[in-house]
């Protein structure tokens, strides 16, 4: 065990000051004389671009050779934990071998719109699954003591104007939504590091926001490791280190430097500041330094397991019948993405790919295919010449797979979607392909949601997202059926995008972006408006299919400190293996709160042989059940009764029981001239003293009202009335008097105070 404290003694002022940027844009710095070793960052979310210490941060010149592993958008679709371990975990012996010592990522930021461009690192639109798959991926990578770095800490969700808008939301919507998959994170995998974003929330950058760095990183959560910035995030150096943010990338040639040893001279940053933010950088130094492994990677064996992961990723959208198909019938490829795939996006996560065999090379190995190149891979153009071949082709063939997708200057990092169509010669030439072929199925490679407008004519569509420089081989087999399906939408996918929630008010007028929508993001918008959608949120069909059985709960009422265990039994009804991926949500029936009608709080996958049926386990605590709630600043779940739902994804439940809530905790409410009477009556503890105050108001000779006034006021218009008014009304309405009404809130008052 070193004594960092010691060393952190010896070390200059100027020392210590340096340690906090980078040396370059990729390596720390070092004090040799201490023996404090230059240690090596690297971008890498799904592989790794080591490059060397003079190159760039957005991959103009080369990194090395290495494995490029589906990206976020794809492995979010396995629902699968052991899935993102293990991809951490081979990503975690590259950087071993490769001698980096932090891996930047995994990101985490939700998918609040589909024209986020650099969505195809995200994981989801939804804030569990996303806490959950990034969580396995952390530890996958830090089995190995390599340090991950969890980003864009919070609220990055777009791409326009990303160094300086700032994203604006109330504090229900930034917990619920845009930290809880951080929240899950930081707690079950401790995170070495992680980054801070670009933009400013609520008017503060993320750099320099104490609030989120410190009040809520580390008091709330518990975060033992450093926080650097995204490249180039960096407002006010000084001001950040004093909110929590350790280390600055790249380094600014002594310039932050400097400055922060100009502030411990004159008194404005205390010097016991500087060393903590310095001890929490060597801490992750030597996590890493102190336990080197003599690995190797073999670029063959990962490349393997890249193919077998996008396997499991893959989303079957739509199948009438038409997949798997058969080897040796009459096939043809259309589209350029058969022979030149897209498999990752544009970007500071932009890998150096090792190998990457099409779709088309692929299959030619196994049998004859046909092939019409169609259009272009990488731009937006009809060629009439390209149409009439693939019109050809698709006429002598018995069935056609349409290979379409985005081109990589349709989504990247740096730039936001300006609409979420395909592009144009491919719509129109999938739509003149159906006039010749009925049996077409379409391929899709993208990082994010697309509107398809010929969904309803096609027989099939597989979404193999950005899947990975394996994508060429897994296609090969889920088409054919060597691999069934099993991928599950990890977002919705809208009919339009005018359907989105956020498309008022994406991306703003880049100083400012209202998130108006609030925790109605994603499916819990969709549900609440009853609003149909090309694909819902949890959607994969299978090559079988999957019954669900006896549902049970360990008990039907839950505690706050109680966890309740869901079980329920599986079974494939099909004639094939196939795995189903179990989700279960959470629906308040308790109208506390405005939310959404079901949320996700659990899932899992399970392998069936065909026949066979296993029976499977989720657990739910008072947080599964929970929202919330800005008056306590905490998480709040009302007593009263929760529907526990399963079922294969947000729109195809399968089985349902009710759960009992109690809890213990009560909403802080003062009684107030402006506290009307629903509110009061909201409230049991004082519902005997306001109807004994309502008795004491009535007067013995009150008439009865006239009939027209009957008809202008009713009872029920009357009742409605009362309840929505604040007792202060009583004084014009009623002639209570003032302190009469001041009496009785002292009362209620002091009625609640007891009941505390």
């Amino acid at each position: 065990m070193r004594d960092l404290k010691s060393i952190i003694s010896q070390m200059t002022l100027e020392e210590k000051a340096g340690m906090c940027s980078g040396k370059d844009f990729w390596r720390l710095k070092s004090v040799e004389r201490l023996g404090v070793p230059e240690v090596m960052v690297s971008d890498g979310p799904h592989g790794l671009r080591k490059q060397s210490g003079d190159a760039d941060h957005l991959g103009i010149n080369d990194s090395i050779k290495a494995v490029c592993f589906p990206t976020a958008s794809a492995t979010a679709a396995s629902f699968d934990r052991d899935l993102l371990y293990r991809l951490g975990d081979a990503l975690g012996q590259e950087c071993q071998a490769e001698n980096v010592s932090v891996l930047l990522g995994p990101a985490v930021n939700i998918k609040r719109s589909p024209l986020c461009g650099r969505n195809f690192e995200y994981f989801s639109e939804d804030p569990y699954l996303t806490g959950e798959l990034s969580a396995a991926h952390i530890q996958g990578v830090q089995s190995h003591h390599v340090g991950t770095s969890l980003k864009h800490f919070a609220a990055n969700n777009q791409e326009y104007m990303r160094m300086s808008c700032s994203s604006d939301m109330d504090e229900r919507t930034f917990r619920e939504i845009y930290l809880a998959g951080f929240e899950t994170a930081v707690k079950k995998a401790k995170p070495y590091t992680l980054m801070c974003s670009y933009n400013k929330i609520n008017g503060e950058y993320a750099s320099e926001n104490e609030y989120l760095l410190t009040k809520i990183l580390r008091d709330e959560w518990g975060f033992d490791g450093y926080v650097m910035s995204d490249w180039g995030a960096v407002n006010e150096r000084v001001k950040g280190l004093k909110a929590g943010l350790e280390l600055e990338m790249p380094g600014s040639g002594g310039c932050t430097d400097a400055e922060i040893v100009e502030a411990v001279k004159n008194g404005e940053l205390d010097e016991s500041v500087l060393d903590r933010a310095v001890e929490r950088i060597l801490d992750v130094i030597f996590r890493y330094v102190d336990n080197r492994e003599q690995q190797t990677f073999d670029l063959d064996a990962h490349h393997h397991l890249a193919a077998e992961m996008e396997k499991e990723c893959a989303v079957l959208l739509k199948n009438n019948a038409m997949l798997p198909l058969t080897r040796g019938d009459k096939i043809a490829y259309i589209g350029g993405f058969a022979k030149t795939p897209r498999f990752q996006g544009g970007g500071s996560s932009h890998i150096n790919s090792s190998y990457i065999p099409c779709a088309f090379d692929v299959t030619s190995k196994k049998c004859e295919i046909l092939y019409a190149q169609g259009f272009a891979h990488d731009k937006d153009e009809i060629v009439p010449e390209l149409f009439a071949q693939a019109i050809e082709t698709a006429k002598q063939a018995n069935a056609v797979v349409v290979f379409a997708g985005l081109p990589d200057s349709f989504e990247s990092e740096g730039y936001d979607r300006s609409h979420m169509r395909l592009p144009d010669c491919q719509n129109r030439l999938i739509e003149e392909i159906l006039k010749v072929q009925p049996n077409v199925a379409v391929v899709l490679h993208n990082g994010s949601p697309v509107e398809l407008p010929w969904a309803d004519k096609v027989k099939a569509i597989l979404e193999m997202y950005l899947g990975g420089q394996g994508v060429g081989e897994a296609t090969d087999a889920l088409l054919f059926g060597d691999a069934n399906p099993c991928g599950h939408l990890p977002e919705t996918f809208p009919i339009q995008l005018e359907d989105n929630p956020s498309y008022l008010n994406f991306p703003g007028d880049g100083k400012h972006v209202n998130y108006a929508e609030g925790v109605f993001v994603g499916y819990r918008y969709y549900e609440k408006k009853k609003m149909k959608v090309l694909f819902p949120f949890g959607h994969g069909l299978s090559y079988t299919t999957f019954d669900y059985s006896d549902l049970k709960l360990s008990s039907d009422t839950m505690t706050d400190d109680s966890i309740v265990t869901v079980s329920v039994r599986v079974t494939n009804t099909g004639t094939v293996a196939g795995k189903a991926v179990v989700q279960l949500y959470v629906k308040d029936t308790t109208g506390a709160a405005n939310r959404p009608e079901k949320e996700l709080k659990g899932f899992t996958k399970v392998a069936l042989d065909a026949g066979e049926s296993k029976t499977v386990e989720l657990q739910l605590d008072a947080r599964s059940l929970s929202w919330y709630n800005e008056e306590l600043h905490d998480w709040y779940a009302a007593s009263g009764t929760y529907e526990i739902l399963v079922g294969e994804s947000s729109a195809d439940i399968r089985l349902q029981a009710n759960l009992s809530f109690e809890t213990a905790k009560k909403l802080p409410f003062v009684v107030t001239m402006n506290t009307t009477t629903a509110e009061l009556l909201a409230h049991p503890e004082l519902v005997d003293a306001v109807r004994a105050f309502e008795q004491s108001l009535k007067k013995e000779d009150e008439q009865p009202a006239s009939e027209v006034a009957s008809e202008a006021v009713s009872d029920e218009m009357a009742y409605q009335m009362y309840l929505a008014s604040p007792l202060r009304s009583m004084r014009s309405f009623s002639g209570v008097p003032t302190q009469t009404l001041l009496d009785h809130i002292n009362n209620l008052n002091a009625i609640l105070k007891k009941s505390f």
